[in-house]
């Protein structure tokens, strides 16, 4: 259902701080690290319109790390409590909007500074 993983300019700025802090280096790792703390949120993430204009880009597969099915159904589960439709482009946006969402909370986090920090978000 997605294909492309696509960031915007903004994300891939904040990204890379989150490489330098981490030294998690990456794209995909920090990415997955960022859907899954905005999917934990019991609030929904803003609607906005999101540009894909940075040179970040990777496949679904990739950025799954080979586990596609189960970030899919991830996103699924959490846009049907939603209630929004299953259809591709709906799925596809809601990710993005949940992608860049938790990118913004991981870089806005002043005590994720290290890799166990990440660790310590998932417990």
């Amino acid at each position: 259902m997605i294909e492309t993983v696509r960031v915007s300019e903004k994300a891939k700025i904040q990204l890379i701080t989150l490489k330098r802090r981490t030294g998690i280096q990456n794209w995909n790792t920090l990415c997955r690290w960022a859907l899954c703390s905005s999917l934990a949120e019991k609030s929904e993430p803003p609607n906005e319109e999101i540009p894909s204009d940075s040179s970040v880009e990777m496949t679904w597969k990739t950025f799954t790390g080979g586990e596609e099915e189960l970030y899919l159904a991830l996103v699924q589960l959490r846009a049907t409590k939603a209630g929004l439709p299953l259809e591709r482009e709906s799925v596809n946006r809601y990710f993005r909007l949940h992608l860049h969402r938790g990118i913004s909370y991981l870089v806005g986090n002043p005590k994720m500074n290290k890799i166990e920090d990440l660790i310590r978000l998932a417990s």
